[in-house]
């Protein structure tokens, strides 16, 4: 396992990499784009450009965000660059030419804007269980297959300890250990990002 505390988010302010950023986008593009798609209703083409332009305000500004130490703080900014973005698409020439449906994309907006609604819910609980899984993906290659396996059967197939211990011919204790350690990763990599580890089955 790699010798650090650090979170993906200190290090994108701090010390970021390419392979960081990379990790990032790659992380975020599904999520945003698919929110573009089910919620603001637009086609794949504006999605797709919408979806590089939210990520591009994000790698422009991310490095002078400063986490406010509330709770959902980096979902909100995400949420409020997104309904910038798409708002500015509105307006725009093209997005006029886009013709129909304006409305219902207003509509969805004015609900992301609003924390208690039921869709900025929606979009946090979403987002938490993406990223957390994205994580989990990155994070597999620290670990020794077995370690990763003990894990998963636990805390993903949600398995008694004792179980995965005769099927893996571990001790119990070593498997939960194994899954103990992996959280504590999880909870490292993704502080900032998410509040709070969700369940991840």
């Amino acid at each position: 396992m790699q010798p650090t505390s650090v979170s993906l988010l200190e290090r994108l302010r701090d010390k970021p990499s390419d392979a960081d950023w990379h990790y990032l986008v790659g992380a975020y593009t599904p999520l945003i784009h698919g929110w573009l798609r089910r919620h603001a209703a637009l086609s794949a083409a504006d999605a797709d450009d919408l979806t590089q332009e939210v990520l591009s305000v994000v790698v422009r500004e991310l490095p002078s965000f400063r986490h406010s130490q509330q709770a959902g703080a980096f979902r909100h900014w995400l949420r409020n660059v997104t309904v910038n973005r798409v708002r500015n698409f509105l307006r725009s020439s093209h997005g006029r030419a886009a013709g129909s449906g304006d409305s219902a994309i207003l509509a969805c907006l004015s609900q992301l804007e609003d924390s208690q609604s039921h869709l900025s819910q929606v979009w946090d609980r979403e987002h938490d269980l993406h990223v957390a899984g994205q994580l989990l993906k990155q994070m597999e290659r620290e670990f020794q297959p077995k370690t990763w396996l003990a894990f998963k059967r636990t805390a993903l197939d949600g398995l008694r300890a004792p179980e995965v211990a005769a099927e893996l011919g571990m001790t119990v204790k070593a498997v939960v250990v194994a899954k103990s350690r992996i959280l504590k990763r999880l909870r490292e990599e993704a502080q900032g990002l998410i509040d709070a580890v969700p369940p991840t089955s």
